[in-house]
């Protein structure tokens, strides 16, 4: 700062949360002091943190920061500016402690997905109401300013459509699949082993945790109010190596994709495994790295790639929020005011698509016939048909459809079921334009 800059007083944070995040936001200010208060004006000063324990090893010394046991207690105190809460979990101590922060007039940066899927448009409300700032730049894509793109830079366009592969640990373990030829459940032993996955694995496989992001970039892009409740989730878990090797020998990669667009009838909002063309910027993303792909009437199409986790990109977004806060900048939550949010119907996808169907056969006369005779029924025309070597009991047969609805698709598995050809449940993925 020029020595001729008036001097403000520093921004005091209070950090609820001591894990890779926090201790990783610690670092930054510790280590960039003097170039975060030339480009805020003013200093950046932790005064008090709160963890679960006080006597963990964490690799920095925070003897300097006021202790807390309870974050509540934290979020109240008065010689702190902002709230930084980077707990998790979208009830108990987490939402209490904003909710707290908001009472007592504090600004909140946080994390936490889960916590405003949940409760977004109540918290915004509050705060709004209240007159302090509700940031989460850290809740979506780590380190990809995907928020502060929708609520600013991208803030004069109608938005279309908003997509992309949200969750590193999904696409590194889909990514691992066809680079190494290992299946499905070598590689989530692999992903639990080097700490990849959540506490609940099936936050991440099972799609939640994307499901959540894709969630607060809809409000964002549409004007809605948060509704993680109608996100149409199919994690990876059914995905095997033979999909992959197919998906590949015809151009295309899977992605465990979210797509959200305004229709006619309601808000599509989907997070589901889909085939996207190989050449594609969505087909060429390899291991843990994210993506968002936002459409707008006067920009067409801007691709945000980086790294979606980790200590460095999810503190280095916690630091972009303290940074505007720190400036004065004042945006409303979800880009408009929250009492301007509109409630709206969630409606599964109806744009017609092609899917691929793998399923099993039992091998009998006319099993192929029948499996032909359902689709048609369904108003499905089948593009190409592949049968794979097999035993004598079994045959595993590839479909690819032309184009149709994903209510067709569903009524046509209702009827394989019905036909005692097919062994199992069909794994049916969509085609997804991109």
């Amino acid at each position: 700062m020029s020595d001729n800059s008036p001097l403000r007083p520093p921004l005091r944070l209070g950090i609820a949360g001591l894990g890779t995040v926090g201790i990783g936001v610690i670092k930054i200010i510790r280590r960039q002091a003097a170039l975060l208060e030339d480009r805020a004006g003013r200093p950046i000063a932790i005064t008090a943190v709160s963890a679960r324990s006080r006597d963990k090893d964490r690799g920095v010394d925070l003897s300097d920061y006021a202790w807390e046991d309870d974050p509540v207690a934290l979020a109240k105190r008065d010689d702190i500016d902002v709230f930084v809460e980077l707990m998790g979990g979208h009830e108990g101590p987490a939402k209490d402690a904003c909710k707290a922060a908001i009472s007592a007039g504090k600004d909140i940066v946080t994390a936490n997905k889960a916590l405003l899927a949940h409760h977004g448009q109540e918290l915004a409300l509050a705060a709004e109401a209240a007159g302090v700032r509700l940031r989460y730049e850290a809740s979506v894509a780590g380190g990809i300013p995907i928020i502060k793109a929708l609520t600013e830079g991208l803030a004069g366009n109608e938005i279309s459509r908003v997509m992309g592969v949200m969750n590193g640990t999904c696409n590194y373990i889909l990514t691992q699949m066809q680079a190494t030829g290992r299946g499905y459940n070598a590689l989530f032993e692999e992903c639990a082993e080097l700490g990849y996955l959540e506490a609940d694995p099936n936050l991440d496989v099972g799609g939640i945790d994307a499901g959540h992001k894709l969630a607060i970039l809809s409000s964002i892009a549409f004007g809605t109010q948060v509704n993680f409740d109608a996100v149409e989730l199919e994690g990876i878990q059914r995905i095997q190596l033979e999909d992959i090797e197919h998906a590949a020998e015809m151009g295309y990669r899977i992605k465990l994709l979210g797509v959200a667009q305004m229709t006619g009838r309601g808000l599509e909002q989907r997070m589901t495994p889909c085939l996207v063309p190989d050449s594609s910027p969505l087909g060429q993303l390899e291991g843990g790295t994210n993506m968002v792909v936002v459409e707008g009437d006067a920009i067409e199409q801007v691709v945000l790639r980086g790294p979606g986790a980790g200590e460095g990109p999810t503190a280095s977004a916690v630091m972009g929020d303290v940074m505007d806060i720190a400036r004065g900048l004042r945006i409303p939550t979800f880009g408009q005011p929250a009492n301007t949010l509109r409630p709206v119907t969630g409606v599964k996808a109806m744009k017609p698509a092609p899917f691929y169907l793998r399923m099993v056969l039992l091998d009998k006369p006319g099993a192929l016939a029948k499996v032909a005779a359902v689709l048609g029924d369904a108003g499905i025309s089948i593009d190409r048909m592949r049968q794979i070597s097999h035993d004598q009991k079994l045959a595993p047969v590839l479909i690819v459809t032309h184009k149709c609805t994903r209510d067709a698709l569903d009524t046509a598995l209702v009827g394989l079921a019905k036909t005692n050809v097919v062994e199992g449940e069909p794994v049916a993925i969509r085609i997804e334009k991109v």
